[in-house]
């Protein structure tokens, strides 16, 4: 994707590869769940083979994310950053006081390092699931596996410090990750100078956030590309935040040439804002909520790869590829041409007032439906 004064990149909303998707990779935990309606993670493959029919069981680590593997490819992207909703441990002890709880084996492991991130985001509500004991365990394993990680520490400061991936042409880019009280990240999880934790603020306001905005200026180098990734807002309703939308902008004002937001199950607008690209959320990519009923309007089982091109010269936006999906049977799968439509409808309506055109495109070389995302 890069290239001729571009960069590319891969970024997406919230990876869920715990429960239902931990029991059906070649490893899966105890699946006893601590949650109040559901005690056994087999129940929700049950609920998704209802839906969509069978599932398999011992599936190889690259099933979960199907077709869109090869649409990454396609793109490719200079670097990928995803955010990982899911504690990778085997301590059964959870959070007290939450209703649910994500964790998948640190042997199926492979089922994210499928996706070749470059930056793992862990600064959300799923992350400490299993408590600080399940966070060292997770920050080991990623750690084990050469995944560089954003978000999430042993302490503040190495839950605050950014990720940094060469990019050709000797540049950086630059991942800082903070999640925000709106997502439901508990204020108990906040990292401190003697415990670990989440980068964590209880609001756009925040003290954190404030501080945020002046590490952005003083660790930005010439030529850096800064990625700000943002845990913010509730899981379901189109409408951002006034409060989230203006620390956005803040967070563009301080150096961020992109804003990476997630939290919600569903896409919500894109934005341009002086130039540089705000998502205030991409949406769910894997997880297991396939055969849950309640929010049907949203459509839920759609999901986006979210492939960014921005100017070397400035980090201003050129251009979001936007690659439909469809979960069936625990799987990604590419969206049908209704679906695209319908995407392409509900994404315009909600992004236009943010500056952001959607248009029809073709995707690759296949033909296959894509949209693109441009300034207005």
């Amino acid at each position: 994707m890069g290239g001729g004064g571009l960069t590319g990149l891969f970024l997406c909303g919230d990876v869920m590869l715990g429960r239902g998707i931990d029991q059906i990779l070649p490893h899966p935990l105890d699946p006893a769940l601590p949650e109040r309606w559901v005690r056994d993670a087999r129940d929700y493959v049950t609920l998704a083979e209802a839906l969509s029919g069978p599932v398999p069981r011992s599936v190889a680590p690259a099933y979960p994310w199907g077709e869109a593997l090869d649409l990454i490819d396609a793109g490719r992207p200079d670097a990928r950053v995803v955010n990982l909703e899911t504690s990778v441990t085997r301590r059964a002890e959870p959070f007290p006081g939450k209703a649910v709880h994500y964790r998948m084996a640190p042997a199926n492991l492979p089922a994210l390092a499928a996706v070749r991130p470059d930056v793992v985001i862990l600064a959300n509500n799923h992350v400490l699931d299993y408590g600080r004991g399940g966070l060292d365990d997770t920050l080991d394993a990623l750690d084990e596996a050469g995944l560089r990680t954003a978000g999430a520490g042993r302490d503040a400061a190495e839950a605050r410090r950014p990720a940094a991936v060469p990019l050709p042409g000797g540049r950086r880019l630059l991942v800082h990750a903070i999640g925000l009280a709106s997502s439901g990240v508990p204020r108990d999880w906040a990292a401190t100078a003697r415990r670990g934790g989440v980068h964590y603020a209880a609001g756009p306001d925040d003290e954190a956030a404030t501080r945020l905005t002046a590490r952005l200026r003083e660790a930005r180098r010439p030529g850096d590309l800064v990625v700000v990734s943002v845990h913010w807002g509730s899981n379901w309703g189109y409408a951002p935040a006034r409060a989230e939308v203006s620390l956005g902008h803040a967070l563009v004002d301080a150096g961020a040439d992109i804003v990476h937001g997630h939290s919600s199950h569903h896409p919500r607008p894109l934005e341009v804002y002086r130039g540089r690209l705000v998502l205030h959320g991409c949406g769910d990519l894997v997880n297991d909520y396939e055969g849950i009923t309640g929010q049907e309007r949203y459509r839920d089982d759609l999901r986006l790869l979210h492939l960014v091109t921005v100017h070397d010269e400035d980090g201003s936006l050129a251009e979001v590829r936007l690659v439909p999906l469809r979960s069936r049977r625990l799987r990604l799968e590419r969206a049908p041409e209704q679906d695209v439509r319908w995407l392409h409808d509900v994404l315009g309506r909600i992004s236009r007032p943010y500056g952001m055109r959607i248009a029809a495109a073709p995707v690759g070389d296949d033909g296959e439906p894509a949209l693109i995302a441009r300034p207005v």
